[in-house]
């Protein structure tokens, strides 16, 4: 355990434990993303305990929160949203462990560069790609059916069958309409397609 006693070490998993949480924000219920979370956490709080931390730099850490949920729910701000959570997240974790012989930064600049780049850069990705598969409109869009034309498979009134899009669907129309007549769909009540006889 000795070298979780390293501040670069600490660092690195603070920033991968807060990317995790951050990542099972946007896909709650797996518990993957939060539990390898609570681990990366845990051990950053142990190299944290021993290695002292900068208070004031937990600041700019909880902020970062802030844009970041907003640019959840705000599509035209979210490019702004997500370089401002990155930037206060960048800074946060960089000042967090102070250095030796009094130093301001403990963590190497370099390190915490290249750290702080690729893990905002899969954020980045991250929350673009699930915010783009959340917000995207169901590929099984019925509406697409209205206007199409179908065989009646039984005689249909108040109720039948029909055979749309190589699909059988129920059916009902408001004049009775005879087995194996051409048909359109001219409405759709939850997963009953409204028709009417094709003349």
């Amino acid at each position: 355990m000795e070298f979780l006693l390293d501040a670069n070490v600490a660092y690195v998993l603070l920033v991968v434990g807060t990317l995790l949480i951050l990542m099972g924000l946007l896909t709650p219920g797996t518990g993957i993303f939060e539990l390898s979370a609570l681990f990366a956490l845990v051990l950053a709080g142990y190299g944290a305990y021993n290695l002292g931390i900068n208070p004031w730099a937990m600041v700019p850490l909880a902020l970062a929160l802030v844009p970041f949920l907003y640019a959840i729910r705000l599509p035209r701000w979210r490019t702004v949203l997500l370089v401002t959570t990155i930037l206060l997240a960048m800074s946060g974790s960089i000042l967090l462990f102070p250095g030796e012989d009094g130093r301001l930064i403990g963590v190497n600049p370099l390190l915490a560069g290249f750290v702080s780049l690729t893990a905002s850069g899969l954020l980045w990705l991250f929350v673009e790609r699930t915010l783009t598969a959340m917000m995207s409109l169901p590929t099984h869009d019925d509406h697409h059916l209205i206007g199409q034309i179908g065989e009646a498979r039984t005689d249909i009134h108040d109720e039948g069958s029909v055979q749309v899009s190589s699909e059988l669907w129920s059916a009902k129309s408001t004049a009775p309409i005879l087995a194996g007549s051409k048909v359109r769909v001219v409405g759709k009540q939850g997963l009953v397609l409204i028709v009417e006889n094709v003349t």
